[in-house]
Parts: structure tokens; sequence; C-alpha cells
């Protein structure tokens, strides 16, 4: 007997244990898209959506439940979107963290449906390729670097200028009309910004105090990427007229110098050739030291002028867009970028005070001050940030040391509990281990008791057989009635004896891993004309046993999977 004919007796029409990856699980993908559908059509109740005690309406925990495939912990997890918290969560590969992450983001986008003036901005920090990349660049190292040493220079105010650069050019993006092509990671775009239905960018940009225009151009400088066809600088340009923010007066004085500079000792040489030409008498203008001195001293001045704007001017910011890109080490632009960027701007915001222009924590927390005073403008009342798949990098490789390197810098207090803004950590096994041997003085700054710390995602075996369970039916044809996974196995399988055995998987991938299993060997045990359609206990005792020494071997570290 085939597998297939296996699913077709039993009216299955996908194999419900095949997929071992949330990002390319078909099964998962349809109840989320299913638990997503129902999400969206249940709005809040009007308790929720308006509290007699006339807080603001509550996030996700009370008004939107998860689907049939999330963890017990996902509430937790969760939180409120409306005043998002921070969520440190620790697990085995294959335990869920990737599906947790796709149902946040299913999660906040029901969230966003139903409170459309008070959103919540999701950023998916979970692609740290790039971000790595290019620290790796400006960390200057040698040909053969130690890696770890390397990452171990990473910053705290490195992981927010890369937050940073996720928000802001999404958002320069919609007030601009522009849609440049981004990377996405896992299906999902790391930054989505869109404006109130009710608004267009002319409309937004009306709403916003002149303080606010002025946050947005310095997050923009500071934070923008390259335009496809020219320079961030052009952004920059394009962004002050669409806010109305006036050029540097200073700098449009010297522009106007530039463009008549030259008048005054053209008028002069014209009126000294007008005498000469009135007089007839060639030695006037032979002997006239002064009119040449007048005229040399005229261009002289104006070719101070000259100098001064395009030579020392240019110098001048170049140094300090040099300044401003050797703090933000994780950007793409040049020096000049900066600089031309930094030009157009108002004086005022060319300041160390404003610009991260030096490795002060306290001007990046400014920084985000301003992405949520503009974000609020937008429809947005806060900012999620979702940290996943740190291992996956080519430069961290899995290593644990690296890693450390890596999330370390975030593990503070005073950033996890940053005010409107919710950091999602969804971190592998092995950091746990490496966490609990620091030291005393690391926990108090780091807080972790108000963090919504989960030491490990625990599957029990009824979690997982009510996971199991509900993708044999998301895999059943159409019409069918309910079919219990129990009925898969002979009489002498009891539910209980199903139970044990996924609860000796520990985890959602390894209890696919068993169920496949058990199908394929009892399909490869068996003849089409005998009709056993049913897994006998022996089958499922063997298979179990062979399940659960794979899985210790995982965990010991001597097997890949």
């Amino acid at each position: 007997m085939n597998l297939q004919q296996f699913l077709d007796h039993w009216k299955i029409v996908e194999n419900p244990f095949r997929g071992e990856e949330a990002r390319q699980d078909p099964v998962f993908l349809r109840l989320e898209a299913a638990s997503q559908a129902g999400l969206e059509a249940s709005p809040p109740t009007d308790a929720a959506a308006k509290p007699a005690n006339g807080a603001p309406a509550t996030g996700a925990g009370q008004s939107l439940g998860p689907g049939v495939t999330s963890h017990s912990d996902f509430e937790k997890i969760a939180g409120d979107f409306t005043q998002p918290s921070t969520a440190i969560v620790f697990g085995e590969k294959g335990s869920g963290k990737t599906a947790i992450r796709l149902q946040l983001a299913d999660r906040v986008h029901a969230y966003n449906a139903h409170h459309p003036t008070e959103r919540c901005l999701w950023i998916g920090y979970d692609d740290l390729n790039p971000v790595l990349a290019r620290f790796l660049e400006r960390a200057k190292v040698d040909k053969k670097p130690d890696l770890t040493a390397t990452l171990g220079k990473l910053r705290l105010v490195d992981h927010i200028d890369a937050i940073l650069t996720l928000a802001v050019p999404a958002i320069v993006d919609v007030l601009l009309k522009q849609h440049a092509a981004r990377s996405t990671s896992g299906g999902l775009p790391p930054v989505t910004v869109t404006l109130p239905a009710s608004d267009e960018p002319r409309k937004a940009i009306r709403k916003m105090d002149p303080s606010v225009r002025r946050d947005l151009l310095a997050l923009q400088v500071a934070y923008d990427r390259p335009d496809v066809s020219a320079g961030a600088e052009k952004r920059t340009q394009k962004l002050r007229n669409a806010l109305r923010i006036m050029p540097p007066w200073g700098a449009m004085v010297w522009t106007l110098l530039v463009l008549v500079g030259w008048m005054p000792a053209a008028a002069w040489i014209y009126l000294a050739w007008q005498q000469k030409r009135l007089s007839f008498d060639m030695a006037v203008l032979t002997h006239a030291d002064s009119v040449w001195w007048t005229i040399a001293g005229l261009l002289g001045l104006y070719l101070l002028v000259l100098l001064k704007r395009s030579v020392w001017d240019r110098l001048k910011y170049i140094t300090l867009g040099h300044r401003l890109r050797k703090q933000i080490r994780v950007s793409i632009r040049s020096d000049s970028s900066y600089g031309r960027s930094m030009r157009m701007i108002p004086r005022t915001l060319v300041d160390a005070a404003v610009l991260p222009m030096t490795s002060s924590d306290e001007v990046r927390y400014a920084m985000l001050e301003r992405l949520k005073r503009v974000l609020a403008v937008l429809g947005y009342r806060s900012i999620l940030v979702v940290i996943d798949r740190v291992d996956e990098p080519t430069l961290i490789a899995g290593d644990p040391d690296r890693m450390k390197a890596v999330v370390w810098p975030m593990l503070h207090n005073k950033f996890l509990q940053f005010p409107g803004m919710g950091i999602k950590m969804l971190l592998p096994i092995e950091l746990r281990h490496l966490l609990f041997r620091e030291s005393a003085a690391f926990f108090q700054e780091a807080r972790l008791d108000k963090q919504n710390l989960i030491e490990r995602l625990n599957w029990s075996g009824a979690m997982l057989h009510d996971l199991c369970n509900a993708r044999l039916q998301a895999c059943r044809a159409p019409g069918m009635t309910s079919l219990p996974l129990l009925d898969l196995f002979a009489e002498d399988v009891t539910k209980q004896d199903l139970v044990e055995a996924l609860d000796q998987m520990h985890q959602p991938r390894d209890a696919f891993k068993l169920l496949y299993q058990c199908l394929v060997d009892h399909c490869a045990s068996v003849t089409s004309d005998q009709s056993q359609w049913r897994i006998p206990r022996v089958l499922l005792e063997t298979v179990k046993k062979a399940q659960v020494e794979r899985v210790t071997q995982l965990y010991r570290g001597i097997r890949p999977a």
C-alpha cells in the first residue's frame, strides 16, 4: 500500500504531518488564514472597545483570541497591542518560534483592522544578514577575523539604528508615494506603513505640527535608504519640500551670492571700459591703478564666496557626514550622502544632540521618541519589534557564542521597557543555557523578571494531540465529518497511549515526524488488498522507540535532526 491510498481511504486530501517549517507549511498557513479570517470578521465587543473607566481599548489578549495552532503561552507572549510589553522566549528547534512570529503578525493585522486610528506598527527584525554584513564591513577587521570577538563589538545603539533603518524608509515611501523593492523575511515585509483610509500624504502632512515635521526630517536624514535612481539626499529634498520646511537661510544667502556675486566686478569693468571709450584716452585705463585694484578686490571676494560655498561647505558637511556614518554602522550610505542631506535641513537639526553623531544611547532613545510622534500622526499608537531566527545568519551559523554577542546588548531594561514599544525575542534554547551562567550584575541590568520571560516552550502530550488533531481536520475533504486522530490507529491503541507517545516528542516538529513515520511504516508493511487501514499498536510502539532515541540524540548534539 502506498501513502496516497491510505489518505484517500480516509478522505484526507493532504498529508497533515509532512510540514516541518512553519514558513513553508501549507497546512499551518491554511489554519492561520482561517483563524485570521475569524479574527477580522469578529469585531471587539463594546465592553472591550470602550472600557467603563475610559481607558484605551484592549489589545489582542482580550478581544482577539489565538487560533487552534497556538501555544498555551501565546497570550502571554502577545500581550496587549495598545500598550505592548516585552517577551523573551527560549525554545528548541521545532518548538514553534517561527509559528509564533507568524501568528503575532496575523494578530497585529487583525488588531489594526479593528483599531484604524490606534494601530500597532509591526517591525520584523528577524533578517540579520544585511545588518551583520554591513557591521562587519565597518568593523575594519583582518582578512580572517575572529567573528565572535568582532560581533562582540555590536552595541545596543547599533540595534536601535537597525530598527530605525527598517521603519523610517517605509514612512518616507508612503509620504513620497514611492514603493521601492524591499527584502522580505519569511514572506512578510519587515515593515509595512499605511495611512488611514480617509487620508492621503498631503492630508497626513497637514496634520503634523512644525516640531513633528522637523522630527521626521531628522529621522530621514539619519536613517533613510538611498533611492533607486538617486541618493538619499534626493529623498531629503523631496521630503523637505513636501513638509514645507524652508532650506537653511545661510545656505540660501551664500547660494545667492554665488549667483550674483560676479556682477559688481563685471559692472565695474563695464563702467571703466565706458569711461575709456568716452575719453578716447587709452592711458586712462592703463594708469588707473585704483580701478584695477578695485576690480581685483571684487573678483577676490567673489572667489572667496565660491571657495566657501563649493569647497569649505562641502568639506564641512562631508566631515559631519563622516561623523554620522561612523556611528550608524548598519547603514549603506556614504559620508557624502549624509553630508548632502545635512546641507538641506535647518541648522538646528545639524547637531550631535539631534543626530546620532556619537555613541550616546540617549540620542537613539530621542530618535525613537521622534518616531513615535511621527507614527501617532499616521494613526499608529504603538510599535512591536519581533526578533527571530538569530541562529540563521551566515556570520552566526548557529554558534551560541556568536548568537550571544548579537543578542546580549539588547538585554537592557531601559530598551526592553521603552514606552509604547514591545520587543518580542524568540531565541534558541542554547542562549538560555548561556543566560543562566551570567552574573547577578547582568540580571540586575536586564531585569528579566519584568520581561515576560518564558524559559522554554514546553508542549505537553495533550497539547500536541490537539494540535495534530486540528491539522488532520484541516486536511479532510470538504463536507466530510470530523475524523478524530485516534481513529487512524487500531482499537487496542487508547487515546492515553497516543498522548503519552506525543508527550515524549516534546515539540510540534518531532510530533509530526512521529505521526508521519507511523503512516509511512504502516503503508510499507501491508499490501493494498489486505485493507488494513488502521495503524497497529505494535507499530506505534516501535516508531515511538526509534523517535525517542532520535530526539535524545538530537538534544545531546550527536544527531543533526
